[in-house]
């Protein structure tokens, strides 16, 4: 197998209406969420953008275009779900993923073991081979002011010669 690595970024603003916040396919808070057409998970969105820019595939608004009725509100693990498919089908197969979440709140690290769980029965691998990191922006910029949220996201994938 031949390993290929994927980046993806994303970042949201916090939405002026009541809606839960979903990081990881995990509800983390229950009204102050992230603007955007789908569930506005940064970090799946982050997430299936590595894994289809490592095999080469368009990003996720190819795919999830917010011009869609049909995404509003969509679970954005469907997300991540469609990107290893179109992995699967180049024979291909997550190695490992490493994630780190900016914001300036809410506190990440208790949701981490869930957030894990969701996501590796999506990637086919254990929750040992996800990292999911947070940190802050130290009060600077945008989400240093609080407004939204931001991540990255690496993975590796091994697709055959």
């Amino acid at each position: 197998m031949i390993p290929l690595v994927g980046f993806g970024y994303d970042i949201h603003r916090f939405s002026t209406a009541p809606r839960p916040l979903v990081l990881g396919g995990v509800r983390v808070h229950d009204t102050r969420g992230l603007d955007g057409h789908s569930d506005a998970d940064v970090l799946c969105h982050a997430l299936a953008d590595a894994i289809l820019g490592s095999i080469g595939e368009p990003d996720i608004g190819h795919w999830f275009p917010p011009t869609d009725p049909a995404c509003a509100g969509i679970c954005s693990l469907r997300i991540v779900e469609k990107a290893v498919e179109l992995l699967r089908a180049k024979g291909g197969k997550v190695g490992n993923a490493d994630c780190t979440l900016i914001a300036e709140a809410p506190r990440i690290l208790p949701h981490v073991p869930a957030m894990k769980d969701a996501l590796s029965h999506i990637l086919g691998v254990a929750p040992a081979s996800i990292g999911i990191k947070a940190t802050t922006n130290e009060k600077l910029g945008s989400i240093g002011r609080g407004e939204g949220i931001a991540a990255f996201a690496t993975v590796c994938v091994l697709l055959p010669e």
